[in-house]
């Protein structure tokens, strides 16, 4: 039976438990997702996002950590602000990029 669902033996064995508990509102029943519950969410989140936008931003994730524990005394791993702003918020920090002192301000002029 298996074979035919393209799924393992255990996870069929698994629904059949589950169907004879509690039938198919058993089987139905959407549970949550395991894990805890994110540190960073509702009104710090928000002003996460505005800091992020604004034109002074952060220039390093260990800013944004170091933020974090000044402004709202939240202890966070580098990591997981780094998943958060990088890959779920998409932003971008604010790094200036270096500027040559030996330049030619009219040939950079050209080029804005």
């Amino acid at each position: 039976m298996s074979q035919r669902l393209s799924r393992d033996g255990s996870t069929v064995t698994r629904w059949l438990q589950r169907d004879r508990q509690g039938g198919l509102e058993e089987l139905l029943e959407a549970k949550p997702a395991p894990g805890t519950t994110p540190k960073i969410q509702g009104e710090i989140l928000k002003k996460l996002v505005a800091r992020l936008e604004c034109s002074e931003g952060f220039s390093s994730y260990g800013q944004i950590v170091e933020w974090l524990e000044q402004e709202f005394h939240l202890q966070v791993k580098y990591k997981t602000v780094y998943r958060l702003v990088h890959y779920q918020l998409k932003a971008t920090l604010k790094v200036a990029r270096p500027v040559s002192k030996d330049q030619d301000e009219q040939a950079r002029g050209m080029f804005f």
